[in-house]
Order: C-alpha cells, then sequence, then structure tokens
C-alpha cells in the first residue's frame, strides 16, 4: 500500500496545470494536462471576443478535472491499486467497456476545429449551441444509469430465479 500519496494535495497540486499529475508520477500525463491549458489559454486570446464565454467555461471544466484526476489517482495509490501513465476518471483504453466518450469527444472537436480553420464552417455559431452538448450528456448519462439497474433478458432464468 503506497501511503506516501495524500489525496488531498494532490488535489490541492491539481489547480496548477500537469503538476497534480506530477505529483502522482504521472510525467507524460502532466505535459498533456500543461499543454492542453495552455491551448485554451492561446485560442481564448486570439478568438478576439468570440467565443469567449463557452472558452471560459470549457478552461475551468479543465482546471476542476485536473483538480478531481489528481485526487482520484492519488486515491488509488494510496489504496494500493494499479496506476499507469494514462490512468484517469474515464477509461479511454481500447477494449474497455462502455462507450468511448473520450475518443467521440476528441474526434467531433477536432473536426469542427479543423473546419473552423479551413473557412468552411464558422465557429461562432457552433459554439452559440454548446448547451446542447450538455443536454446530450445528461441524456446519455441517465440511459447509462437507468439501463445499468435492468437485468439482461434471459439472465433471471440462467441465475433460478424466475
Amino acid at each position: 500500500m503506497d501511503n506516501s500519496a495524500s489525496p488531498g494535495f494532490a488535489a490541492f497540486l491539481g489547480f496548477i496545470p500537469g503538476v497534480g499529475a506530477i505529483y502522482n508520477g504521472q510525467y507524460a500525463k502532466g505535459l498533456v494536462h500543461a499543454v492542453i491549458f495552455g491551448l485554451i489559454i492561446s485560442i481564448m486570446s486570439r478568438s478576439g471576443g468570440e467565443g469567449e464565454p463557452m472558452l471560459a467555461f470549457l478552461l475551468v471544466a479543465w482546471i476542476f478535472y485536473m483538480v478531481f484526476e489528481a485526487y482520484h489517482t492519488a486515491r488509488k495509490r494510496q489504496m494500493g491499486e494499479p496506476v499507469d501513465e494514462f490512468s484517469s476518471l474515464v477509461n479511454m483504453r481500447p477494449g474497455g467497456r462502455g462507450f468511448p466518450t473520450g475518443a467521440v469527444a476528441l474526434i467531433v472537436l477536432g473536426v469542427v476545429l479543423l473546419l473552423n480553420t479551413l473557412d468552411i464552417l464558422d465557429f461562432r455559431y457552433i459554439a452559440r449551441y454548446w448547451p446542447v452538448v450538455l443536454i446530450v450528456a445528461g441524456v446519455y448519462m441517465l440511459w447509462a444509469r437507468l439501463s445499468a439497474g435492468e437485468p439482461v433478458h434471459g439472465q433471471e432464468a440462467r441465475d433460478g430465479h424466475e
């Protein structure tokens, strides 16, 4: 059991981009956290006020993700659970169970940003509808929660319950 990891201290350090991950021994992840934080700041400074509320929301969400992720990883370390370089709150490993939320989000974001860069799509128009992403995520989470409580069809018969 690795008692050297303090979840509270890791969460505190998580407010500094990349430092919470580095505290947990995840150096590459710390670099990724810092780079993404820098990219969001860079995009905000170049947006010229367009889409700034959405980018500010994204920045705040990213900061709190880093904090919760650092806390979660330190807690896993403290309990002696295995932690690899890119273990996270969201399982993004190939072959993992569940919907690949992280992969789909990155693909959609990349396509939107590419189309904006090529002047095929106006990002300001898309940014007006960002609450739709929250609605879709909420519906998916509700569906996943409700469907997880239902027994698989035919499971009762195999378990001897009828």
